[in-house]
């Protein structure tokens, strides 16, 4: 033990050896060996006639009416109501009390009122009715009774350490409970929700994420609480520490009505719950209006979340940037922070590229079970198509860079139940660059490319591929990334007439994804190497279709020169036009010959010379099942 605490532990032993010093003064009978089994009637008038304790002055100042009257008038108190409260928190205050109850309840080891001496000491029979108007102080958290197994009248009555803090000026919540305070002006939608809310409990049917902060707005002062943690425990200290607020409560979201919803609607406070569900009716007997959210369009938060990040002023085009982003204003702010981080470490201003490094960073990892992950490390320079095809793949960006101005500011996708998701069909043959050109998309978005495993989707038991895909549609809407469906003729081909039962459930399973792309809000692309495969249903629900084409002669030389890069040496005798008049190849073989040539290479420890690109081309070629001539494979 160090030699400083035991020092203190002398102090505390001095003031202890004080005090009773201090107490065999002022009791002639403390010395008494049964003194503490009983209390005498002078026992009891001295005590009554000990000044109360001075009021330190460093306690903040009452509210008008004292914080008992503001209590009483937020919980709906009487006067009755009020005193056996009162009654119960003397000895809370007040030491003196615990000698006082506990000589009136004939029992020096309870210092706490009992119902009986509460009813007699609010002047109330104690066989009439006056002994059930505890029930209420019980039911908002008021009271709690300490022995509930004892009889009625014998029952110890307590007041929470809640209540009496918030009675002493302390405004600090219970452990576990999420207070948050309204900052700022609210949005419009806000406005009327608290105009909804002072009629009754609301429901907020959003996708977005935002409500629970347009909740907040509205109520002024909430209590959040997660559906998960709803208990009968939890919704008696969220309704007390809303009302010691004058604020509310805000529930939500869920995928189901939690377990202790109806006793929160059994409580009359300002409530306001959340979800992507609609509201039904048989979830509560009380009258709930439910409400579509509708965020207002021009709000902006990325400049103000950019700003309180970086202490600076938003770059215009950083806030330009992030047109193709669907996050909350939670998310923004979470994202603006790990932003503001990253270009702390690269000691510049925070630009887009720290964006999107935010964006990555705060993405779930729910689709990463279900996809595979790619990061893209491509751009649109290393792409080599048609200027046809790239112009698709360029309004395939633009799409979801505008589509909130498009389809949201100027209503250019009413009704239906639609989503603002932008699909596109990449068609072609294998090889020709389909999935490089999503990860270009996915880059210059600033996301990451999700390429969804069809063998872990498509199963042979009904129902199970709908509810597979289900769940990489919901992942995906919950992420910044790209979604890429590879072969996707697999799942989205072409319908058949009924036959027997297995042509009734396919078709089914399309009439699913049909309605499923219409609702998307993501960025999904889907690859085949035949269009025709495709249904034509499906078709009139892409936003983009990009053709894509065996390379040229020229586009193959510019492959080939792409292929094997800048940092591999190579010989003087190498001929990439030469290559490419005379093996067509799709870019995806070349990229496989160029690797094969490499390895050749760096066998010998050389540069990679002509020799080595047309036997990795034969090589290519038997892999094709391609005919192999001799003449054509002479490395002259």
């Amino acid at each position: 033990m160090s030699a400083d605490l035991l020092t203190k532990l002398a102090g505390l032993e001095d003031r202890v050896r004080a005090a009773i010093g201090e107490r065999e003064s002022a009791d002639p009978a403390f010395a008494d060996p049964r003194r503490a089994l009983y209390l005498t009637p002078a026992d009891v008038r001295r005590v009554l006639d000990t000044p109360v304790e001075p009021v330190p002055r460093s306690r903040p100042a009452e509210e008008p009416g004292g914080r008992l009257g503001t209590l009483a008038k937020r919980f709906g108190l009487d006067e009755v109501e009020v005193d056996f409260l009162l009654v119960a928190v003397a000895p809370e205050v007040d030491a003196r009390f615990e000698a006082l109850y506990g000589y009136l309840n004939d029992d020096i080891t309870r210092r706490r009122p009992t119902i009986g001496l509460a009813l007699r000491l609010c002047g109330l029979d104690q066989a009439g009715p006056g002994r059930f108007r505890v029930r209420p102080l019980i039911a908002d958290g008021l009271l709690e009774v300490v022995d509930p197994s004892a009889p009625a009248l014998s029952r110890i009555l307590r007041v929470p350490d809640r209540v009496v803090a918030h009675l002493l000026g302390d405004d600090s919540p219970d452990p576990g409970l999420d207070v948050r305070t309204a900052v700022g002006n609210p949005s419009p939608f806000a406005e009327r929700l608290r105009s909804a809310v002072a009629a009754g409990p609301v429901h907020i049917r959003d996708t977005t994420g935002e409500a629970h902060r347009v909740a907040v707005e509205a109520l002024g002062t909430a209590v959040v609480v997660p559906p998960t943690k709803l208990t009968e425990a939890v919704v008696v200290a969220a309704v007390r520490e809303a009302r010691l607020r004058d604020g509310g409560v805000v529930v939500g979201p869920w995928d189901s009505p939690p377990e202790g919803l109806r006793a929160l609607l059994e409580h009359d406070v300002p409530l306001v719950f959340h979800s992507g569900l609609h509201w039904d009716a048989g979830w509560s007997p009380r009258t709930v209006l439910s409400l579509p959210f509708s965020p207002s369009s021009s709000a902006n938060p990325w400049a103000e979340a950019i700003t309180a990040a970086t202490g600076e002023p938003a770059d215009a085009e950083v806030v330009a940037a992030v047109g193709a982003y669907r996050v909350s204003h939670n998310q923004v702010a979470r994202i603006a922070s790990v932003a503001a981080r990253h270009a702390a470490l690269d000691g510049r201003p925070l630009g887009v590229p720290h964006i999107q490094a935010g964006v990555r960073a705060t993405n779930g990892s729910g689709l990463r079970r279900l996809a595979r992950l790619i990061t893209p490390a491509v751009t649109w320079d290393d792409l080599v198509l048609p200027e046809a095809t790239r112009a698709q793949l360029v309004e395939l960006a633009q799409r979801a860079w505008l589509r909130d101005r498009v389809l949201g500011d100027w209503g250019m996708r009413p009704g239906g139940g639609r989503g603002r998701g932008v699909v596109a069909l990449f068609a072609g043959e294998s090889g020709t660059g389909k999935t490089m050109s999503a990860e270009v998309v996915a880059a210059d978005l600033g996301m990451d490319l999700y390429v969804v495993d069809l063998a872990t989707v498509v199963d042979k038991y009904l129902g199970e591929t709908e509810k597979n895909l289900e769940r990489i549609f919901t992942e995906a809407e919950r992420v910044q990334g790209v979604l890429l469906f590879d072969e996707a003729d697999a799942v989205f081909g072409k319908r058949s007439k009924i036959s027997d039962a297995r042509d009734r459930y396919a078709n089914l399973e399309s009439a699913y994804l049909l309605s499923r792309l219409e609702s998307f809000g993501g960025v999904a692309v889907l690859t085949t190497n035949l269009r025709s495969n495709v249904d034509d249903a499906f078709t009139r629900r892409l936003d983009v279709v990009a053709e894509f084409t065996l390379p040229d002669a020229a586009q193959r030389t510019a492959l080939w020169d792409r292929c094997l890069g800048t940092a591999m040496p190579r010989a003087d005798d190498i001929d990439l036009a030469g290559c490419a008049r005379r093996f067509e190849l799709a870019g995806g073989s070349i990229r496989a010959c160029a690797i094969s040539a490499a390895y050749a290479a760096a066998a010998d420890d050389r540069p990679v010379a002509m020799a080595d690109l047309v036997a990795a081309v034969r090589q290519e070629y038997r892999k094709l099942g391609r005919l192999v001539d001799g003449d054509e494979f002479d490395p002259a």
